[in-house]
């Protein structure tokens, strides 16, 4: 039960620091009764480095179970992430982090933005995947922000 708790604790934590803005989004597919299929664009602030956004892009489903919440979305997404200000990190960073995980379908599928140091090089590389409950999918996308030699990034 504590773990439970504490699973659920971080899984708030979580979403509280880190939270998709919508960028823009474009139709792809014309949908008679309701919304048509699209694609968005977010936009997602690293809530320990500030200074650093991430824009993930990734396909949206239409039509009536798209509108009800009921369609699955699918498992593909690309990732760009840029240094938008002065790079800040707020607190020592774990060699591999979660930034973010949204749920795209009712019950099994999330996609998730992970955040990994590369000390040697003192870059910030962020992936994108989404996993199943059983099995995951093997397409992702990468992206690396390099910080100023004079920014160490500090490590757990």
């Amino acid at each position: 039960m504590k773990a439970l708790r504490a699973s659920l604790c971080g899984a708030l934590l979580l979403a509280a620091q880190a939270h998709a803005e919508p960028v823009g989004e474009v139709d792809t597919a014309f949908k008679l009764i309701g919304p048509d299929h699209k694609i968005v664009v977010e936009a997602y602030d690293d809530p320990k480095v500030s200074g650093v956004t991430c824009y993930v892009s990734r396909a949206k489903t239409g039509g009536v179970s798209g509108a009800l919440g009921l369609a699955e979305d699918k498992a593909e997404a690309s990732i760009a992430c840029r240094q938008v200000g002065p790079v800040r990190v707020t607190q020592p960073l774990a060699k591999r982090e979660e930034v973010y995980s949204e749920r795209l379908s009712i019950l099994f599928k999330r996609l998730r933005v992970v955040r990994m140091v590369d000390a040697t090089r003192n870059t910030l590389v962020y992936l994108t995947y989404s996993d199943l409950l059983i099995d995951g999918s093997p397409k992702n996308s990468v992206t690396a922000v390099p910080i100023d030699r004079a920014t160490p990034i500090p490590l757990k």
